[in-house]
């Protein structure tokens, strides 16, 4: 697959009017690919980071290779159940864009690596449009010890705002929020409406966020 026709098949993507459609048009596309792709990708990503912190190291690839190899086999699951016919929410505004982007992002290379690549993008794109789950999955470590958190049903990224390498493309099309920068401000756990808003309220009035 060429960047010629991954340009195609985002044209097609871009198309898509509700998750459900843009979620059997994904799935066309990965099931085209094979498990062992994912271990492609896998090895990969391993070779990235040969240079980092052992067990930080052991920690990424275990969280990484559990998102690639979950994400596949539920998208397996639901086009066998027929499920996306079922989903008629419209998508966000901002899916179009991500596609133009992917677009772009898979226009030249090797091929090999281009198509791997596109399998990347189509799995971020099915988590993020199909699912509402962030592009980095929910337990993903990062530099400093802070990882993808969900907390009383809303996703928080420690890189939302702030990535700047290869995958920060993914960050503006993301469900979750940024972490707070104050580590101690964390929302309630299985609270109320009114002790979220409460804890909303709190770090208005009482943290500096306006700068």
């Amino acid at each position: 697959m060429d960047g010629i026709q991954i340009a195609g098949e985002c044209s097609t993507l871009r198309s898509k009017k509700t998750t459900g459609e843009l979620g059997e048009a994904i799935a066309a596309s990965i099931l085209l690919y094979s498990p062992r792709d994912l271990q492609q990708m896998q090895w990969n990503f391993s070779e990235t980071v040969q240079g980092y912190n052992p067990d930080y190291r052991k920690s990424l690839e275990e969280t990484i290779t559990g998102h690639l190899h979950g994400t596949y086999q539920a998208l397996r699951r639901m086009h066998e159940l027929k499920s996306f016919g079922n989903m008629r929410k419209h998508l966000a505004t901002d899916a179009g864009d991500y596609w133009r982007m992917v677009s772009v992002q898979c226009s030249s290379g090797d091929e090999e690596l281009v198509r791997l690549r596109f399998l990347k993008f189509l799995l971020a794109g099915f988590c993020m449009f199909v699912q509402g789950l962030p592009g980095h999955p929910v337990g993903m470590p990062f530099p400093g010890g802070d990882k993808v958190e969900l907390i009383d049903g809303v996703y928080y990224c420690p890189v939302r705002e702030k990535a700047n390498d290869v995958d920060a493309a993914l960050c503006p099309f993301c469900p979750a929020l940024q972490t707070p920068e104050i580590g101690y401000l964390k929302p309630p756990v299985n609270a109320s409406k009114h002790r979220k808003q409460e804890f909303i309220n709190h770090c208005y009035d009482h943290h500096n966020f306006n700068g």
